[in-house]
């Protein structure tokens, strides 16, 4: 049965798409964007995650961890341990819980068994499975059989995706998705490299394709402000997402702080740019810029 790597089941989603949802995050993403909120989604490998906080100092990861003794300083290992081989002792021996491992191996059946369990709350509120990451085409194969899994239990299914994928995988996925989330955060591409590491010609491809064969597609915006929020910008994006068909609305996702947190767990500093969450009178001059364009805009969701 085909396995893949997820980090995270989270339970009465009211965020990824209509009603109450169960969203499976997969690890992966070929992107590493300054304000990214899941930072535990990028690598596609597993990785040790360590709560400071919650930290007494006592040293036991340091004494059973097969490489502590030539990692320099006192107490708790740092999460990123040279030659770390993901064995697990020092999550095991923490006395504080403090030590985690991202990552886990799972099957489509382990995924279907555990989404399931919520089939009542999906039919009473029209929700279903959201797959969300990282970026869940970056395991096109897995992402594939869960969708279809899903359509066998007739769960509503949607892809949250940032549409930097072979055309090809994002196709043969297309008619087992209900919904499409589609993530485009500039149309600019030197900007794009510049917030996300990659170009955006791949993304524009993609989603112009997808909207050519997909007819229900809510296009996400993040609203980074000092980033991606000058009327400029937003106008082009508006204009874009005006001339895909498949587009039916667009949400507007303000900025908010919580994935820098995650990155200390990690042990890796990936935010390199202060943001500051966008004023509740940015948030409606943004989305009075799309709804002129005579889309369906609404901020959140």
């Amino acid at each position: 049965m085909q396995t893949g790597l997820v980090f995270n089941i989270q339970r009465y989603s009211v965020q990824d798409g209509p009603g109450i949802r169960a969203t499976v995050f997969l690890k992966g993403c070929p992107l590493c964007c300054a304000w990214c909120h899941n930072p535990e989604g990028i690598s596609p490998d597993r990785e040790v995650w360590a709560f400071e906080s919650r930290c007494c100092a006592c040293g036991e990861c340091r004494r059973v961890c097969p490489h502590g003794a030539g990692v320099p300083g006192e107490g708790a290992l740092p999460p990123q341990v040279p030659h770390c081989e993901l064995c697990g002792a020092c999550v095991a021996a923490c006395p504080a819980d403090s030590r985690r491992i991202v990552g886990e191996e799972v099957t489509v059946a382990e995924v279907i068994t555990s989404v399931l369990q919520d089939r009542v709350f999906y039919e009473e509120s029209n929700g279903g499975v959201t797959f969300s990451g990282g970026e869940p085409l970056r395991q096109p194969a897995f992402l594939c059989e869960l969708l279809r899994a899903c359509r066998a239990e007739g769960l509503h299914t949607a892809v949250d995706t940032c549409g930097m994928a072979r055309t090809e995988e994002l196709s043969a996925i297309a008619a087992l998705t209900d919904l499409f989330l589609y993530d485009l955060k500039f149309i600019d591409e030197e900007a794009h490299r510049r917030y996300t590491g990659v170009s955006n010609r791949q993304i524009l491809g993609n989603l112009r394709a997808l909207g050519a064969v997909h007819r229900n597609i809510w296009m996400r915006v993040p609203l980074i402000p000092g980033a991606n929020d000058g009327p400029e910008e937003l106008r082009a994006v508006a204009r874009f997402a005006a001339g895909i068909p498949g587009v039916r609305q667009v949400n507007l996702l303000p900025y908010h702080s919580t994935g820098r947190q995650k990155w200390q767990r990690l042990g890796r500093n990936g935010v390199t740019t202060e943001f500051q969450s966008p004023s509740a009178d940015a948030l409606a001059g943004a989305t009075a810029i799309f709804q002129e364009a005579g889309l369906l805009a609404k901020a959140g969701g």
